[in-house]
């Protein structure tokens, strides 16, 4: 029988510093920094958390994490708590949650002062050493506790959690020049941006008169190029923050676009 519950609570343990290879919050997720810290970059910011903090991040956020390992050599430690589609729609469906109108404010909040939140954590910590104890009956438990917590926090977060689950039809333009870097699949783009594929690939076309997988690999190699030139970064640094997953595969296409590497002078 599959375990329903095992991406619901997830326990993070990373020796190394660590880029997470997902990019797109698929769920609203709920987040303890146990040990270590965690930097999250989005288009328009940079956040820092540490161990202590908690936080809560909005799905469909495109965003880059990065895991450290604490200083003193401690791995990076975290509990995850994804609130699901599946599980905000049985609680709305119990609670008589009224419709909500789109939600507008931050994506990403700071929970960490809130000591019922902290308290939430405190009492999954201790499957985090025996996480084959947290069955799918106690994982539901969970999960509605988590929401109502947030729910008495304020009352905003019933817009947070529970407005209109697919996005608007966004400006493609402003979208993609501000989200270009964020290397994900071209159909989670046209989600995003509130269209299917095939009317997001015509849209696109018509715009930038190219195609979506030419103009990115083109605006990710002209920012690169300006980051290592204009701003003096490595390009070591470089490849993974403007959209690329493999750095031989950036320096091949560097040299093909500009004609010469990335450690020209």
């Amino acid at each position: 029988m599959e375990n329903k519950n095992k991406d619901i609570i997830i326990f993070s343990h990373e020796k190394k510093k660590k880029f997470a290879t997902e990019q797109i919050a698929l769920h609203h997720s709920l987040s303890y920094i146990v040990s270590g810290r965690m930097t999250l970059q989005f288009s328009d910011k940079k956040l820092e958390f540490e161990a202590g903090d908690v936080l809560i991040v909005r799905k469909n956020e495109l965003m880059k994490a990065v895991k450290y390992p604490a200083e003193n050599g401690e791995s990076f430690r975290c509990v995850n708590v994804y609130l699901t589609d599946e599980i905000l729609q049985k609680y709305s469906a119990q609670k008589r949650i009224a419709k909500q109108e789109k939600y507008t404010g931050n994506a990403v909040l700071n929970l960490s002062k809130n000591k019922f939140i902290s308290g939430y954590f405190a009492s999954i910590l201790p499957y985090f050493y025996q996480p084959e104890k947290l069955n799918a009956t106690l994982t539901d438990l969970k999960s509605q506790e988590a929401i109502e917590l947030l729910l008495d926090i304020s009352h905003n977060f019933e817009q947070f959690l529970f407005d209109a689950p697919d996005p608007y039809k966004l400006d493609l333009e402003k979208f993609m020049n501000t989200n270009f870097q964020f290397n994900i699949p071209l159909s989670e783009f046209a989600r995003l941006t509130g269209r299917s594929l095939s009317t997001y690939q015509r849209d696109f076309k018509k715009l930038f008169e190219t195609s979506p997988e030419k103009w990115l690999k083109d605006k990710r190699l002209t920012e690169a190029n300006y980051l290592i030139t204009e701003k003096k970064q490595k390009p070591s640094e470089v490849y993974h923050n403007v959209g690329f997953e493999n750095f031989s595969h950036f320096t091949t296409a560097f040299k093909q676009k500009f004609g010469h590497t990335t450690t020209h002078k």
